[in-house]
């Protein structure tokens, strides 16, 4: 007796058992008993042991913590780290060569604020033009995302939001505190330093 509905068996072989899939375009579960019949068909002195869904049977096996999202998850947290710490030092290093033209500012009677609102603009021209390059590098990447990671959108607003917000305030506080440290030290040390 020949089912009547498509299907198309496909053998996987576990340890100790062997599980057969079938593809169709009905419920699933509407067609447990019809397949039951055939595998009894072909050899009375087999059954099926389970059924159920390759949907159901993915979500039970990956209801746990998985490894690979472990580990992804540990080389995101990495990257972020060294993306921090490339940020602050390069925002950094750029505020400290200011330094002599912070002096002569200084020495010419400029306000703190004064000093501190040119360097933290351009810096945070250069952060905002780096985070836009970075979103579009990331949303250019999803579709290789989204082949990675099931179960979460590789297009998550938060994530992007979030990201950008600590790339931006990072680049900031890297711009400000050698700034605030340029602007306080004695304008003639300022001057001499190269």
């Amino acid at each position: 007796m020949k089912p009547s509905f498509p299907v198309s068996p496909y053998s996987v072989q576990g340890y100790s058992w062997r599980t057969y899939l079938a593809r169709t375009a009905v419920d699933p579960n509407s067609l447990w008993k019809s397949i039951e019949q055939e595998v009894r068909s072909l050899d009375p002195t087999l059954s099926i042991a389970a059924t159920g869904t390759l949907e159901g049977a993915l979500k039970e096996f990956y209801r746990g913590p998985r490894f690979e999202l472990v580990t992804f998850a540990a080389f995101a947290a990495a990257g972020l780290l060294l993306i921090v710490i490339g940020i602050f030092s390069v925002m950094a290093y750029t505020v400290s060569l200011r330094t002599h033209e912070v002096g002569i500012r200084m020495a010419l009677g400029a306000q703190q604020r004064n000093i501190l609102q040119p360097i933290v603009l351009s810096g945070f021209r250069v952060i905002a033009l780096g985070t836009v390059l970075g979103l579009s590098a990331g949303f250019a990447l999803t579709r290789f995302l989204t082949s990675q990671i099931s179960g979460i959108s590789a297009t998550d607003p938060w994530t992007f939001a979030g990201v950008a917000l600590l790339v931006v305030s990072v680049g900031l506080a890297a711009c400000l505190l050698p700034a605030r440290r340029a602007a306080s030290v004695d304008p003639v040390i300022a001057l001499r330093y190269e």
